[in-house]
């Protein structure tokens, strides 16, 4: 397997969880499933069979019916994320997010609330005091990004069994990076991007809170790319993607992150954690396209009892406790960005489309020479 970024030898701000990843918040399960579909050698000019896609599942509290506090913010809105209006309306996330291709939303989208059916993932409707059996509401979350440089996008190859696998399969520890799952078939600053994770654990008031990223990265060009400052994409010769097809100009795409926390906060409080996210793709160069749609989520698992039909209570961080988990936002969006590059494999898709993955020997080369003091070796 390829290094993560950190694991480079490059020094990154912040305590990191075990894995280093979203599921270092006690509960939350990751699942994949990637769809890969003909080969360069067997191209014949039809695209049909030439998939580079998949789904990726992410659940709050794992297979445990629940439902969480949430919040939302979106720094350019030229995307998709199904059940947003409810989370404006309410702060709760009912079930899990989706995170897929710009075409496959929907099918992502109606196999989650069939899952959510089958296995009673949903509380039911209550009237006068009384369950209304076999009733309820839900909107599930599915964000996606457009992987059409590389993927037969048009061809639908998601399909309900690729969705049911994806939550079958999720769990916590590790998390696999780069070409999988949703993040199959994107792109990321001109190199080839994917899916990415991290995590940070801050300290309020003598207790220990947890705060991880996941991103979907198919965003940012090439000539704004930059780490600490120095701007790699202008200073890496050679590997420039190979495009033969008519193509969006350079950093068209999007970018879906989704955060979570055990820090108990409110629906507002997670989405003014949303709006930093903004921060740490901004560090790397990105954020700046219209043709992008940039999409934040957050979710607490904390207060399990907030969502009630009669009176609860519950435990709140103050406003003036957020100053660490606001960084911890910046940093793990960041270094979760770093790693969806870092261990994306080079591609070729559809019309023979490829893009190459970012080196790693020619980035620490740069920053070795321009920023030594961030390297440790």
């Amino acid at each position: 397997m390829k290094k993560r970024f950190r694991e480079e030898g490059f020094i990154l701000s912040g305590e990191t969880g075990e894995f280093n990843a979203i599921t270092d918040v006690e509960g939350v399960e990751v699942g994949f499933e990637t769809i890969l579909m003909g080969s360069q050698s067997d191209y014949k000019g039809d695209f049909s069979d030439f998939a580079r896609t998949g789904v990726t599942v992410i659940l709050p509290r794992g297979k445990k019916r629940s439902v969480v506090f949430a919040g939302r913010h979106d720094l350019n809105g030229n995307g998709e994320m199904t059940g947003s209006h409810w989370i404006d309306d309410s702060g709760f996330l009912h079930g899990g997010i989706g995170i897929t291709n710009t075409h496959s939303v929907g099918i992502v989208r109606d196999t989650l609330a069939k899952w959510m059916v089958t296995n009673k993932f949903y509380y039911p409707l209550i009237s006068n005091g009384q369950e209304i059996k076999n009733c309820s509401f839900f909107y599930p979350v599915v964000g996606e990004t457009w992987d059409g440089m590389l993927n037969d996008i048009n061809g639908f190859h998601v399909k309900e069994e690729h969705v049911m696998k994806a939550i079958s399969c999720a769990k916590g520890g590790m998390v696999s990076e780069g070409n999988v799952g949703g993040g199959t078939g994107m792109k990321c600053h001109g190199f080839k991007g994917g899916t990415g994770t991290s995590s940070r654990v801050v300290k309020i008031e003598g207790k220990a809170f947890t705060v991880g990223a996941l991103v979907q990265a198919n965003h940012g060009s090439r000539e704004k790319f930059k780490v600490y400052g120095v701007p790699i994409g202008k200073r890496i010769e050679g590997y420039q993607a190979s495009v033969e097809s008519p193509a969006p100009k350079p950093g068209s795409g999007s970018i879906i992150v989704v955060l979570a926390t055990d820090a108990p906060l409110t629906p507002i409080q997670l989405t003014k954690l949303c709006k930093r996210v903004s921060i740490g793709i901004g560090n790397l160069g990105g954020g700046c396209e219209n043709g992008s749609g940039d999409i934040f989520l957050a979710f607490s698992t904390a207060n399990e009892e907030a969502y009630t039909t009669s009176l609860s209570s519950m435990v709140v961080l103050g406003d003036d406790c957020l100053d660490s988990l606001y960084t911890a936002v910046v940093e793990t969006v960041e270094e979760s960005i770093l790693n969806a590059l870092f261990a994306a494999e080079s591609m070729v898709g559809r019309n023979r489309n490829k893009y190459h993955a970012i080196p790693h020997d020619l980035v620490k080369k740069l920053i070795r020479q321009y920023r030594p003091d961030c390297l440790s070796k």
